[in-house]
């Protein structure tokens, strides 16, 4: 009989693949890992990582001592990670033939680490299959295209194309303004062609030289490894270049934040029917309690979709992003879109997601909040008719440390995520934020510095 890694070892030979890169991803979404030779990687069958990896920040700082110690082993033990062989892809930019695996993380017991990224996503995701569900998502991922930058105390600067000029004023779905970095975008999709990633189209968002990629619609985990090697794929091939590719939520002072728009449905494993609607083709209850769940969780699960303090400058009044978790058909002002659709192809957008997000975790989020509330029978609001902006009831929290306090606070969700997942992912964000109140901006050195 072949097992998984015969047909992993065989991948990896019919390819010559000389070097390997195995990673997993930490709660901020950085790949972290080892790079291989293929004979030892396909001897060792996996790779251990010190657990405490999953407890870095994005500074490559780790949480305060008494977390630390609460949550890790003392001795800062291995974590054993094992290759997905479903989850394999080339590195087409590498000089050397070169694949990247990404890897499962188990504890010496065989058990999953808690504070996994792509573990959590796979526990969620468990909770539909145990009800005969089947989740599927396509995610849409906004990026700007930027000068490239040495000194980050400078702003952001719009890249020059192919016509030696930078971008003035807004150009949304402009084709001229996308083919201005055609050759950069040929990189990319033959690159991610290389890859097999399932991308759709390509489009010039509102910001200058701000793009948006599609997935076509599958199967969450998959959609989430492709959403990990495709931000990784632009950003090398934005290098190549001379320009940088940002994913930041908000990267450029007044201009409109970058999202990972996420289009969510459920099917019925059994007969492949969208349970999101009835046979005659109105929408379900299921689907009402799914938008319903959406509206009461995700203000408690915001700094899973909204991670950085960067994040919350997206919501901003006037900044074209969603700044509540109202409904709407054909909607685009309310953080809950339904598009019009089919009755087999019904299904919610959730707006709210920042580019930002580690895709695990904002995928997990929003298919968790929709799952309780399809299990706990919760009503969503009415529909908005109109402009959605100004809508105050269903606000979100203004700040990442009332984010994270609600989290916290939120006890009816240990029961899903595990208590040592809430304040493993509380502790990385805090010690994030302490490290951002460390450092005086330019807007404090421009306004205060003589005037005060």
């Amino acid at each position: 009989m072949t097992t998984k890694l015969d047909r992993l070892t065989s991948w990896l030979k019919e390819r010559k693949i000389t070097e390997v890169e195995c990673l997993i991803t930490d709660l901020t979404g950085i790949a972290r890992g080892k790079i291989s030779p293929t004979n030892k990687f396909l001897d060792e069958k996996g790779m251990r990582l010190p657990e405490s990896v999953l407890l870095q920040t994005v500074t490559g700082d780790y949480v305060e001592d008494d977390i630390y110690y609460e949550l890790l082993d003392p001795a800062d033990i291995d974590m054993f990670c094992r290759p997905d062989e479903s989850a394999v892809y080339l590195v087409p930019w590498a000089i050397e033939p070169t694949a990247l695996v990404i890897h499962d993380t188990f504890d010496k017991m065989g058990n999953p680490i808690e504070l996994s990224p792509r573990n959590i996503l796979k526990k969620v995701l468990k909770l539909y299959a145990e009800r005969g569900w089947q989740p599927i998502v396509a995610p849409e991922m906004e990026f700007y295209l930027t000068k490239r930058c040495e000194d980050p105390d400078l702003p952001l600067q719009v890249p020059l194309g192919r016509s030696g000029r930078p971008e003035t004023g807004r150009q949304s779905f402009s084709i001229d303004a996308a083919n201005e970095f055609d050759p950069l975008f040929e990189d990319m999709y033959d690159w991610c062609e290389a890859q097999e990633l399932d991308l759709d189209t390509l489009i010039h968002e509102e910001g200058p030289a701000q793009m948006e990629i599609n997935f076509r619609h599958g199967d969450a985990l998959h959609l989430a490894d492709q959403i990990t090697v495709f931000k990784r794929t632009m950003r090398e091939a934005a290098l190549k270049h001379n320009v940088a590719a940002t994913f930041m939520a908000k990267p450029i002072t007044d201009e409109p934040g970058s999202a990972m728009h996420l289009h969510q449905s459920v099917i019925d494993i059994k007969s492949g029917k969208n349970i999101f609607s009835n046979e005659d083709g109105s929408m379900s209850e299921l689907f009402l309690h799914h938008i319903g769940g959406l509206q009461k969780f995700i203000p408690e699960l915001l700094p899973l979709f909204a991670p950085n303090v960067n994040s919350f400058r997206r919501f901003l009044p006037d900044t074209s992003a969603p700044v509540n978790v109202e409904w709407g058909e054909e909607n685009r002002t309310v953080g809950l879109r339904v598009p019009d659709a089919t009755p087999q192809n019904r299904r919610v957008e959730n707006r709210l997601a920042g580019a930002d997000a580690n895709p695990y975790l904002a995928i997990a989020a929003s298919l968790l909040c929709g799952y309780i509330g399809m299990t706990e029978g919760i009503k969503p609001s009415a529909p908005v008719k109109g402009r959605g902006y100004e809508r105050r009831n269903l606000r979100l929290p203004l700040t990442i440390e009332d984010a994270l306090e609600r989290l916290e606070n939120c006890k009816p969700l240990e029961k899903y995520l595990g208590a040592k997942f809430i304040s493993g992912y509380v502790a990385v964000k805090r010690a994030e934020h302490e490290n951002y109140n460390r450092v005086i901006s330019s807007w404090e050195r421009e306004f205060l510095l003589f005037s005060v």
